[in-house]
């Protein structure tokens, strides 16, 4: 049996620092030798993974800048071709998750702050360098939507709009691009990652919520091995399959179901959704 498409391809990763970004480079580079350009912001923990890759280290490059700025992405277009750099895969990883909330609650820099991160950053990502991605003999680009991209989730209302919208644009890509560009989605529940930051120590501490996350490394295997097979869609987690099997088969009901999940938990984090306190008893 041949090598597989990923061998020795250069990756582009965005969020490239922690979480599924970083544990995505690591395989990658682990599994296929490839060469991994990280983007992220924070250079002290990027520099903290990248010496967790030994000997492999010198197959992880890296730039700093915010995806959500148009022009930085021009000047590391105007980087790549002036350096003669290909990118064989693009993987738009950055995105974040707002504390559970009624869409009221959110305010304007927030409302903005996710859509330019988890959704215009991509289109962005995508446009600029979409010229030199074509130039790949097998050019690829996986988007990471979420599984709140699949079924709406009470308190996220700006969250699951930019994972709609995600979904959304990169099927449509899916179809326009069909034979000529490997386009894949991405559908994880929680993940074992540093997505609750922004929730509260109640929610991050919670012993149920972290027995339910998916384990990291499982979920990275799941994600390599359908970018390997060029998936279209790869949903993991229990929440996230059921999430998408469910949400399929009753797209009315579903959304019902996970309200009254979170509500009955009586966990602080849902506490500025669901008002338990000024509930009549």
């Amino acid at each position: 049996m041949g090598k597989s498409w990923l061998y020795n391809k250069t990756v582009l990763i965005t969020g490239a620092s922690g979480g599924i970004g970083f544990s995505v480079a690591k395989l990658l580079i682990k599994k296929y030798d490839c060469k991994i350009i990280g983007i992220a912001r924070n250079e002290s923990k990027m520099l903290k993974a990248i010496e967790t890759l030994g000997e492999k280290k010198n197959n992880f490059s890296y730039h700093l800048f915010d995806v959500s700025v148009k022009e930085n992405w021009q000047k590391f277009y105007n980087y790549l071709t002036d350096n003669k750099i290909m990118i064989d895969l693009l993987f738009n990883n950055a995105g974040f998750m707002l504390p559970f909330a009624k869409f009221e609650k959110y305010s304007e820099s927030e409302i903005n702050e996710i859509i330019k991160t988890n959704f215009i950053a991509n289109l962005t990502s995508i446009n600029t360098l979409l010229p030199i991605i074509k130039q790949s003999k097998t050019p690829a680009i996986v988007n990471v939507c979420s599984a709140a991209g699949l079924c709406s989730v009470v308190g996220q209302s700006m969250y699951c709009a930019t994972k709609f919208a995600m979904r959304g644009f990169t099927e449509t890509l899916q179809q326009e691009y069909k034979r000529q560009i490997y386009i894949g989605g991405v559908y994880p529940g929680f993940i074992r990652t540093d997505i609750l930051n922004r929730q509260s120590d109640d929610a991050k501490n919670n012993k149920l919520i972290n027995k339910l996350m998916m384990p990291l490394d499982k979920a990275t295997k799941k994600i390599v091995k359908g970018i390997s097979k060029k998936k279209k869609r790869i949903v993991m987690g229990f929440d996230g399959c059921s999430m998408s099997f469910f949400g399929r088969l009753f797209p009315k009901m579903t959304p019902n179901i996970i309200t009254g999940v979170l509500k009955s938990s009586k966990l602080e984090m849902f506490n500025e959704v669901f008002n338990y306190d000024k509930e009549i008893k």
